[in-house]
């Protein structure tokens, strides 16, 4: 079928992302450092207040060879791109208060994740996929909540699928009137497949979309234009194309009014993290990742702060990129990135700290006395992202608190996000004894996705509990106290501890991986739900079940046959 012999977009953007592709190698290691220099899918416009965001994919720059990028489709090294140039947005440049996030092609905005890829990808790779991108938009909607950065998306033309769900991550969507510009999620009538970024979920929590129309909308591939996407919610307004750019202006103007992103500030140049990659580590100047094959774990080793740091503005912005705590969320966040994606059988990660508690206090004190600043409060909000990238990694997490460790405060977080603690007890070596100290960043400053802190989690916010905890803030707490308070999970002493951890370790990385990955995650996300956690939990569960059904990628299935110019088999039983 040839594109100007279709009579429906969507579909015509289906067939030709799926016509005449090859085989997909097995990947190499996915890099997440990129600069803008090598992007090869985006392009950065600033203009004042507002920074514009095109989309423009290399059809021949995919991540692994062997399919293009047609239509502006995308695959994980696209999204890389995204999340790197919103990053630097948000630090690079504190003027920027909306980004426009649109197309450089004409006729179609984002055509959705690569389809030809989704095929043939082992299901590994389609989870760490989906989940790498619901990070992605979610951190838009981070961004907008925490920190004043305000999206708009101007859709210029057709938006299919993961498009639209880059495009429901924005405060507002814009859609051109041209009488062919539609919105769609085809993924159910066209694939067998769900949206896998959030799609669902955010027609309905967040744009109240009517249940009814949601249905017809999800189970048709023609999509919805014009007056109807705005009379069904599925995009704030419409705009003829001769006054679709004046209109994205306006729009783009009005919601940089709401911000309160400095217009006159010095951004801050996220240079290159100086880390080295070795055959069974990753090191950097603040986090080291040792990797054990034989035993499956990983053991990730966050150090303190060392020397005179900052305490005031000036002396945190004549730092720049090296302020310790911006420092070490980048660090972590590329460790838990790489870990995740490139060593998929390391299924236990080993949580410890190194170096003086004190530093950690006095970095927190910092924190919070300038945690209204700008890049204070974008520092916060990349530390605050990285413990939730944590939070959802599916991997067995336990803190390993030892003589030496500096759990206190922010970097006591890594240890409440972890799924069980071990602190040692040094009976004979008071000096030595490894402790703990709450602070009052526990409290709420990095709240999970569930919008609780991980205290507020551990305590299923049960006051008495909390005030018990709140009455200790600053106490340098010894294994014995912290157990008591229910802030740690075992307190063996040095007699007891290597076997101890060592049992607790292998029985661990005995257990099957799946069964582990879904009880971790019901157990860490206990509290309320919100539309974060149901797109992490609930919608990622249905869509990564369905991913594996024979409906969906069988030899007959949706996903694998489509544009081969045969039909879907299907069992019809309802499971």
């Amino acid at each position: 079928m040839h594109y100007d012999a279709c009579t429906d977009v969507d579909k015509c953007i289906f067939m030709l992302l799926t016509r005449g592709e090859q085989n997909v190698s097995t990947p190499s290691r996915v890099e997440y450092q990129i600069t803008p220099s090598q992007y090869k899918h985006w392009k950065l416009e600033f203009n004042g207040p507002v920074a514009t965001l095109k989309a423009d994919f290399d059809e021949n720059a995919g991540l692994r060879p062997g399919y293009k990028l047609k239509l502006n489709s995308y695959d994980l090294g696209v999204d890389i791109e995204l999340n790197d140039a919103i990053s630097r947005i948000r630090f690079e440049h504190p003027e920027v208060r909306t980004v426009v996030v649109t197309s450089a092609r004409d006729r179609v905005f984002c055509s959705g994740a690569n389809i030809f890829m989704l095929g043939v990808s082992s299901h590994a790779w389609k989870v760490n996929f989906c989940k790498f991108t619901n990070e992605t938009r979610n951190g838009l909607e981070d961004s907008s909540a925490h920190s004043g950065l305000k999206f708009l998306a101007a859709v210029n033309g057709a938006c299919a699928g993961g498009g639209y769900e880059l495009a429901l991550a924005c405060d507002e969507i814009i859609l051109v009137d041209d009488r062919s510009s539609a919105v769609s999620l085809p993924e159910v009538p066209l694939l067998g497949v769900l949206p896998g970024t959030g799609g669902l979920t955010r027609i309905t929590d967040k744009r109240h979309v009517r249940h009814d129309l949601a249905d017809l909308f999800c189970t048709s591939a023609e999509g919805v234009r014009g007056d109807k996407a705005v009379a069904w919610r599925l995009v704030d307004a419409v705009a003829k194309p001769a006054v679709f750019a004046q209109k994205v202006q306006e729009r783009a103007l009005a919601l940089a009014a709401q911000s309160d992103r400095p217009a006159d500030a010095k951004g801050v140049a996220l240079t290159p993290l100086e880390r080295s990659i070795e055959a069974d580590a990753l090191r950097y100047t603040h986090v080291t990742v040792e990797i054990d094959r034989a035993k499956r774990t990983a053991t990730f080793t966050v150090k303190a702060p060392t020397g005179v740091q900052p305490s005031d503005i000036a002396g945190i912005e004549a730092a720049g990129a090296a302020w310790y705590p911006l420092a070490m969320a980048r660090e972590l966040e590329d460790a838990i990135l790489n870990m995740r994606t490139n060593e998929t059988e390391i299924g236990t990660w080993l949580i410890k700290t190194e170096g003086e508690a004190k530093a950690v206090l006095a970095m927190d004190a910092t924190l919070l006395a300038h945690k209204n600043h700008w890049l204070v409060r974008e520092t916060l909000g990349l530390l605050r992202r990285t413990f939730s990238r944590l939070d959802v990694s599916s991997r067995s997490l336990f803190a390993l608190i030892e003589a030496g460790s500096c759990f206190a405060g922010t970097l006591l977080e890594l240890a409440l996000a972890c799924d069980r603690s071990y602190q040692l007890v040094l009976p004979n070596d008071e000096a030595s004894t490894p402790r703990i100290t709450v602070t009052e960043t526990n409290f709420g400053l990095y709240p999970m996705a569930t919008t609780q802190s991980r205290l507020g989690r551990r305590f299923y916010d049960e006051q008495s509990a909390l005030d018990s905890v709140r009455a200790r803030i600053g106490e340098a707490l010894d294994a014995d106290a912290a157990f008591a308070l229910g802030l740690v999970t075992s307190n063996p002493d040095d007699i007891d501890w290597a076997d101890e951890v060592r049992i607790a370790i292998e029985e661990r990385v005995s257990m099957s991986p799946d069964s582990l990955t879904g009880l971790e995650a019901n157990l860490r996300f206990n509290g309320q739900e919100n539309m974060s956690t149901r797109i992490f939990g609930r919608l990622t569960a249905w869509q990564n079940w369905i991913f594996q059904r024979p409906n969906a990628v069988g030899e007959k299935g949706a996903l694998k046959v489509y544009g081969k110019g045969d039909k879907a088999a299907f069992d019809w039983n309802r499971v």
